[in-house]
């Protein structure tokens, strides 16, 4: 296969998004739209991807990360040919150049490979599309054998205008004619910009066959330039995502009321309720059951475990047969044994908790080992922080922490011990035995209740 440069344009203000955030950094499904256009040239194998940045350009390099990404600035912003001109210098002088855009993040890879296919005996291709309404965009001219012209609305005739197939801007370009020719593009025009579809026209004039192809999804060629129009996108990917998890046999209540921000790995006999949330990479195996309006973040959750509404997790790992929630939050750093429960409103972070252990209700679980066969009264905190540093806490197997305690760390619970509730246990304790810390109850006769002035 020749060499391959993909060259991907981003240096538009998006004014239209009224924002500072520079057009390609706005998220779509969680990742920058020009994030999802690299990761489509990467899945080329390139040689070469070259960024060509202008608007926000220090925000959007710290945003983008990659050794393997060339930046190439443009300022002023003249035009798309004047945007590709840019990167001359870094393009090969022989194999081709991919063009692509950063606000068009939905192009498939499947779709591009054609393009290369129909460029593969060093024509110039394009990616074009039939539109019902092409109101605004350039419309494809054809002779008998390939392209003649790509028109612009403004100068089409009315021929013309009744043509539905259009220019969507992603082309394939040999490099050796590329390098001739880009120098030659001129701004005679009324915006006295740089057009890369003048390209066409020096290849049609020289010969060079130009051919085309079309996405399968009409989709995969919108670009972004609104809010609403980002907002269009979402949903497309989303419904894309749902199908697909569908035809997977994941069971989706109602597949218009999912997110995906990342990738979702399922087992057999996963169900998925309304309104959740999935970020970064989320695996579920099989059987697990994620109830309504849960996040869940770089997450395992093994088979048979159940999460209730509205929990929260992230960075952590479920064992099998857990029970987590409703309202639970299960933070970085967390792994969870098998038959663990974690109930309503409890927080457990950077914690180990054993087989079978269990904290239903009301209580914080911070930098703790927790053993087998646990119970976490409701109430119960581990004080893991004394305004500096973290100190850990170790509750071994089969203790019984009563309501309302507090485990002053560091301090180990040795097994089986028993605490009283509304203890605040600050020593070690012997095993197997009950352990108590309490004041003795007053009753003070003839105190009033002060009464507000």
């Amino acid at each position: 296969m020749s060499k391959l440069n993909v060259v991907i344009l981003a240096a538009g203000a998006g004014t239209r998004m009224r924002s500072s955030l520079p057009k390609v950094l706005h998220l779509l499904a969680g990742k920058p739209l020009l994030m999802h256009v690299i990761n489509t040239a990467r899945l080329l194998s390139a040689d070469r991807i070259c960024i060509v940045y202008g608007h926000g350009g220090d925000a959007v390099q710290q945003t983008i990360i990659g050794d393997d990404l060339i930046w190439v600035k443009q300022e002023p912003q003249l035009g798309t040919g004047h945007a590709l001109l840019q990167a001359k210098p870094h393009l090969d002088q022989d194999g081709l150049t991919l063009v692509l855009y950063g606000d068009v993040p939905l192009v498939s890879l499947k779709t591009l490979n054609k393009l290369l296919l129909a460029a593969e005996q060093e024509y110039c291709a394009l990616l074009t599309a039939q539109l019902e309404n092409p109101l605004g965009y350039g419309r494809i001219v054809r002779n008998s054998k390939s392209i003649s012209a790509i028109v612009e609305q403004k100068d089409a005739s009315a021929e013309q205008l009744k043509i539905h197939e259009i220019n969507t801007g992603v082309m394939i370009i040999p490099n050796r004619y590329l390098h001739a020719w880009l120098p030659k593009l001129e701004n005679n025009n009324a915006q006295q910009e740089y057009y890369l579809t003048d390209i066409i026209a020096m290849a049609v004039e020289q010969g060079v066959n130009v051919a085309s192809t079309q996405p399968q999804n009409l989709w995969e060629t919108m670009g972004v330039n609104s809010k609403r129009q980002l907002a269009e996108l979402e949903r497309i990917y989303q419904t894309e995502y749902a199908n697909k998890l569908l035809d997977q046999g994941v069971g989706l209540t109602d597949p218009s009321r999912i997110d995906i921000r990342g990738e979702l790995i399922c087992g057999t006999d996963v169900d998925i309720d309304v309104n959740c949330i999935f970020e970064g990479v989320v695996r579920l195996a099989d059987n697990v059951k994620i109830q309504g309006h849960c996040t869940l973040r770089n997450v395992i959750v093994s088979a048979g475990t159940v999460i209730a509404p509205y929990s929260l997790i992230e960075d952590a790992e479920i064992g099998e047969s857990c029970k987590i929630g409703p309202y639970a939050r299960i933070r970085p750093g967390t792994k969870l044994s098998a038959k663990v429960h974690i109930g309503n409103f409890v927080e457990v972070k950077n914690s180990q908790v054993a087989t079978g252990s269990k904290a239903n209700h009301l209580s914080y679980i911070g930098d703790t080992i927790i053993g087998e066969h646990v119970n976490i009264g409701a109430g119960t905190i581990t004080c893991n922080y004394d305004g500096a540093n973290k100190y850990q806490t170790i509750i071994e197997d089969d203790v019984f922490v009563g309501s309302d305690t507090q485990l002053v760390a560091p301090v180990r619970v040795a097994k089986g011990s028993t605490i009283g509730a509304g203890s605040t246990i600050t020593k070690d304790t012997p095993e197997n035995e009950l352990t108590l810390s309490r004041a003795k109850q007053l009753s003070i006769p003839g105190w009033k209740r002060p009464i507000k002035q």
